[in-house]
């Protein structure tokens, strides 16, 4: 008869064995390709998600904390000069950004170099870092350091994810759609950011939506190590040398897109700062509806993309075109917000705003990959990084440059001034419209399909293109349906 010891130990051996062997299958399914892919557009998901978050959750938070440490002498801030607290502001605001648009060169080129694993991990750990020092940071100073951490681990973060997208997702329909999910998911964070952040800070208190947002980050990095495993030199070893970023930013078509993504995220980078102020001036606007103004824009955006998405699978030869509409769309709804008298007035133009952002997004994006696919090498870091510097520069120069020219020329001569920016550009896009007929260079692609796999890098690769083929109609078919 069996001791109760020997029952025990034979029990835990037959539970270590199931769980061992669940735990192989678990890590075989999460390599298995196609469900990589989507932990992978999972993983992105949420840094963009997050990192949108933190970009707009101290709208509601920072110019009352600001003052309320100001009040309690913990920062000295001259009291005689009120527009001395608002450029503060608006330097703390921006500062974010404007490290953003210094470091993406460098970060766009790491990226290339080592792959796009380590640099989105890189980001989320010091996104971490920097929502803790937002959370307990006192001071000004201490401030305008966690915003600027911030804005490097953006650099790493979102230039290294969207990359990471591109190059996981080869064909255009389906590279499209997970484009659009992602840019969902920016949407998301931006524009419930403001609410989430001030409720919290409202009720719990300066710490807590940070401290959210940071406990997220970290999970997000671990599920980054758990799945891809980014400190692993395999499949780094014989990796294509991507085009320098110099000679991206100086070819025409992408300089083309560029230029658009910049111009459509004017508008919205130079109202956030100064559209509140605006509807309290001229309308009575209360708190409770400046700070909901944006929160309806989402749906519409959401709507943008899945348009455009779908549009793009059926007529993929009018990405130019979409573009250009959303530009135009734009242009009308920034032109109308000075005409509106109420809080809800303000609304449609905003959500109009926030509906052309998501075809000019949505259209271009996926334009970049294929213009690097076709033009230069397929490695997707710098020119992801040159979309970010877009961004960047939109919104560096908005939280201080927007209210000057409020200040000096007036509310409604700025929107009419970026309405006919976005109208007047749209035609550029015009030199895009062949883009589509061009045929692959000499580059990576051709390469794998026509000389064969040199290398363990392109060894991995073909695995992983032939892996994706065969199961491209299982994936189209889910893909097809992933907003519906």
């Amino acid at each position: 008869m069996q001791s109760d010891g020997g029952r025990a130990t034979s029990a835990l051996v037959k539970i270590s064995d199931v769980v061992g062997e669940r735990t192989k299958q678990i890590s075989g399914a999460m390599q298995e390709p196609r469900r990589q892919r989507r932990i992978i557009l999972f993983i992105v998901c949420i840094a963009l998600l997050l990192d949108n978050m933190l970009y707009m959750v101290i709208v509601p938070i920072i110019p009352n904390y600001i003052e309320t440490i100001r009040s309690y002498k913990l920062i000295y801030v001259p009291t005689t000069v009120n527009g001395t607290n608002d450029i503060q502001i608006g330097v703390l605001f921006a500062s974010k950004a404007i490290l953003q648009l210094l470091a993406n060169p460098l970060t766009g080129t790491f990226i290339d170099r080592v792959g796009y694993d380590i640099p989105l991990f890189i980001g989320l750990i010091i996104m971490f870092f920097s929502t803790i020092i937002f959370a307990f940071g006192e001071t000004y100073a201490t401030l305008f350091i966690a915003r600027s951490l911030q804005g490097l681990g953006s650099a790493f973060a979102d230039t290294s994810g969207i990359a990471m997208i591109a190059d996981k997702y080869t064909e255009k329909a389906e590279r499209s759609t997970a484009l659009g999910i992602a840019l969902a998911f920016i949407s998301f964070g931006s524009l419930v950011a403001p609410p989430f952040g001030g409720i919290l800070y409202e009720f719990a208190g300066k710490n807590v939506p940070f401290l959210i947002l940071s406990f997220v980050s970290l999970l997000d990095g671990l599920l980054l190590l758990t799945v891809m495993k980014p400190f692993s030199n395999r499949t780094r070893e014989n990796m294509p040398q991507g085009t320098p970023i110099y000679k991206l930013m100086v070819d025409p078509y992408i300089a083309v897109v560029a230029g658009a993504l910049t111009t459509c995220n004017i508008p919205l980078a130079f109202l956030e700062p100064t559209i509140s102020s605006w509807m309290k001036k001229t309308m009575n606007a209360i708190e409770w509806q400046m700070g909901l103004t944006w929160l309806p824009a989402f749906f519409p955006h959401v709507l943008g993309v899945y348009m455009t998405v779908k549009l793009a699978a059926k007529y993929p030869n009018y990405q130019w075109f979409y573009g250009a509409l959303g530009m135009v769309i734009i242009g009308g709804s920034s032109c109308l917000v000075p005409a509106c008298r109420n809080f809800e007035e303000v609304i449609i133009p905003l959500c109009g705003l926030c509906f052309g952002i998501a075809l000019v997004d949505t259209a271009l994006l996926p334009t970049l990959a294929f213009l690097v696919d076709v033009r230069h090498t397929s490695v997707y870091g710098s020119v992801y990084a040159i979309a970010d510097i877009s961004y960047s520069v939109a919104y560096a120069l908005g939280p201080i440059v927007a209210g000057q020219i409020v200040h000096t020329l007036g509310f409604v001569q700025l929107n009419l001034g970026m309405g006919c920016a976005n109208v007047l550009y749209a035609p550029a896009l015009l030199l895009l419209r062949n883009v589509c007929q061009m045929k692959p260079s000499y580059s990576e692609t051709n390469m794998l399909l026509e000389d064969g796999p040199k290398g363990l890098y392109d060894t991995i690769k073909m695995e992983e293109r032939m892996a994706g083929k065969t199961g491209l109609s299982e994936e189209d078919d889910s893909s097809g349906n992933e907003y519906d």
